[in-house]
């Protein structure tokens, strides 16, 4: 169970409301240490200085901000400490704005706000409140000696925290090479009604449990064989191909071929088992006179089964 990291109220006018703040992410990165492959001992790092090479004690070592200039100007622990926001236990709620207004580029970390269990209705109030008004609640708070600008918004059942950058820590696009050209590049209107049939042709509603890091799954299985004493040869990956420059109107047709082509497959993949189901039913549900009645489905149900071969076999010399 997680572990609470961050205790107080939300506030904004009078009222305040009890939380409780839990990390709502859980990163799944694969860690590794660095091993000296000629003992099989791990490798430490040490503080060593850049002028002689000895090793510096914890004690001695202070923080740095690098000048332009090259020179070092050297801030000490308690200096940074008198600077430090004043500690507080309250999330000030400073506005309330359209979900549709924030930019997703500013969010950072994602938060579960809960209640306290001995009064919840403030807090059940608030969440109502806001899903009712489509609005999201703009907050600043200190946690662990830094303020934080962050957005408080519903999420069916619950309150999620989510911390943002401050707009002077999002790149100007000026800074990005490529982007200028864009506005300037024309397309025309039967390239737009592809690619419009494309992006119909693969829409869904969004499942996250329907993606997963298949990188990092094969990272720990090749853990595993190893760890099992297995030993080979791990492939290496495909070279990746350069940039070429293509018939857009034909890679969207060949696209929206394709897309097509795979939702029929599940369409007669599903048909088929529809099929197979009724035909069960059928010899199943016999009126008990013999064996007359079985043929007869199985002679009925044939043409399915006919047809649905004959679908098929133009997809196979086509894929292949």
């Amino acid at each position: 169970m997680p572990r609470a990291i961050w205790h107080g109220s939300i506030s904004f006018g009078l009222v305040s409301i009890p939380v409780r703040l839990f990390p709502a992410t859980s990163r799944k990165t694969v860690r590794f240490n660095q091993i000296d492959t000629r003992t099989g001992s791990r490798v430490r790092q040490k503080r060593v200085s850049e002028a002689d090479g000895s090793e510096v004690p914890m004690e001695d070592i202070a923080k740095g901000y690098e000048l332009s200039s090259g020179r070092y100007v050297v801030i000490t622990d308690d200096e940074l400490a008198a600077l430090d926001p004043e500690a507080s236990r309250t999330i000030d709620l400073v506005e309330f704005v359209d979900q549709a207004s924030i930019n997703p580029i500013v969010y950072d970390s994602a938060y579960f706000l809960a209640p306290d269990e001995a009064n919840v209705k403030p807090y059940a109030l608030l969440l109502r409140a806001l899903t009712e008004a489509d609005k999201v609640g703009i907050a600043r708070f200190v946690m662990r000696g830094k303020e934080y600008l962050a957005a408080i918004r519903p999420d069916h059942d619950k309150l999620v925290l989510s911390t943002m950058l401050y707009a002077d820590e999002i790149r100007g696009v000026e800074d990005i090479p490529g982007l200028d050209v864009v506005a300037r590049t024309e397309v025309n209107d039967k390239e737009v009604a592809m690619a419009n049939q494309l992006i119909a042709s693969l829409d869904a509603e969004f499942d996250s449990a329907a993606f997963e890091d298949s990188y990092r799954q094969k990272v720990l299985d090749l853990i595993e064989r190893k760890a099992a004493g297995e030993s080979g040869l791990v492939e290496l990956p495909t070279p990746m191909e350069e940039n070429k420059v293509i018939d857009i109107m034909a890679a969207l047709e060949a696209s929206v071929a394709a897309a097509k082509a795979a939702r029929a497959n599940q369409g007669v993949g599903a048909v088929a088992n529809a099929d197979a189901d009724a035909e069960a039913d059928d010899v199943g549900d016999g009126d008990g006179s013999g064996s007359d009645a079985r043929p007869e489905a199985a002679t009925k149900k044939a043409p399915a089964r006919k047809v649905a071969a004959k679908k098929a076999t133009p997809r196979a010399r086509k894929s292949a």
